[in-house]
């Protein structure tokens, strides 16, 4: 049975029309232009954390929007920026991995007519490719009306983009048009997950990141991209989820400033975590905290797989 006999084979099993799409969708661009916020937008709920930080995301995270036209596969990657370390290498080639994978590229910009060298950077990579690219002018809630169309103009001049459109993830203007862009490039085909899935990540994976999230938000800016944090224990009782887990620092001096005085600063993390996490899990949440001094750990190949960074993902 060749592929299109097997999708219309499943396509009347499921009941689904002939006019279905599902594919996916991977978000590029600099640190910080909102990739994160936009995904959380699309699919109607928090998958990915987000901070004003740039390199918040560390992982490809593949999250969901179903609808009855169609299915997309989000795939939301860490920004593209120069390798510091193997951490930051890690996350390089996660980002630029996906481009041959997928089905449409979604690059996100911010309003500005100047391209410097970063974007530069990702438009040769988008040059060698032959997926339809969505060029996507972000952060439109920041400037004038006026001032977006000297960006879409300079963008413009440099590839030739299946679609421009320009929007606002953080107030969610214009994000319908957007979706309905990206169907116009899916393949037909029948969902690859069920109606009600929203992402692919485990439990663990997606609590370490909103406690990671939270520190992101309470810590000064030396600290945040040292840190990472594994969950030691997830443990279900009647009402009640007991979660153990770990910050990891780099640094002494950084242990005493998560920890803060008196466990202030680790309390502080904790209480703005909870209530997402019990929102996530549908529980009341028994949260403990827990810092731990790893050195150098952005560099040790075996430490970022303990850590749930597995090179693999990035083949």
């Amino acid at each position: 049975m060749d592929l299109d006999a097997y999708f219309a084979a499943q396509r009347e099993e499921k009941g689904i029309p002939e006019n279905y799409k599902s594919g996916f969708v991977t978000l590029i661009g600099r640190p910080n232009v909102g990739k994160s916020t936009l995904m959380n937008r699309l699919v109607g709920q928090k998958v990915s954390i987000t901070s004003h930080r740039p390199q918040t995301t560390r992982n490809r995270i593949q999250a969901v929007y179903t609808s009855g036209e169609g299915q997309i596969v989000f795939l939301d990657t860490p920004g593209i920026n120069r390798a510091k370390n193997r951490l930051g290498d890690y996350m390089l080639r996660a980002a630029e991995g996906t481009l041959g994978s997928v089905d449409v590229i979604l690059w996100l910009v911010e309003p500005a007519a100047f391209i410097g060298p970063g974007e530069r950077h990702i438009l040769e990579q988008l040059k060698k490719t032959d997926k339809p690219v969505i060029l996507v002018i972000n952060k439109t809630d920041t400037v004038k009306r006026e001032e977006v169309l000297p960006a879409i103009d300079a963008y413009r001049k440099e590839l030739d983009f299946a679609e421009v459109v320009p929007l606002s993830a953080r107030t969610g203007d214009n994000t319908r048009t957007l979706l309905d862009c990206i169907m116009k490039y899916l393949p037909y085909g029948v969902p690859f997950y069920d109606e009600d899935t929203v992402t692919d990540q485990p439990e663990r994976q997606i609590v370490a990141e909103l406690i990671r999230e939270k520190a992101l938000r309470s810590l000064d800016d030396e600290i945040p991209h040292g840190i990472a944090v594994a969950i030691e224990s997830m443990k279900y009782r009647k009402n009640m989820v007991d979660i153990h887990a770990t910050i990891i620092c780099e640094k002494d001096s950084h242990k005493g400033i998560i920890i803060g005085k008196g466990g202030a600063m680790l309390k502080t993390i904790g209480s703005k975590a909870r209530p997402e996490i019990e929102d996530m899990l549908g529980n009341k949440v028994n949260l403990q905290l827990w810092v731990k001094v790893k050195k150098d750990w952005r560099d040790s190949d075996f430490l970022l797989k303990n850590f749930g960074y597995n090179s693999k993902d990035t083949e």
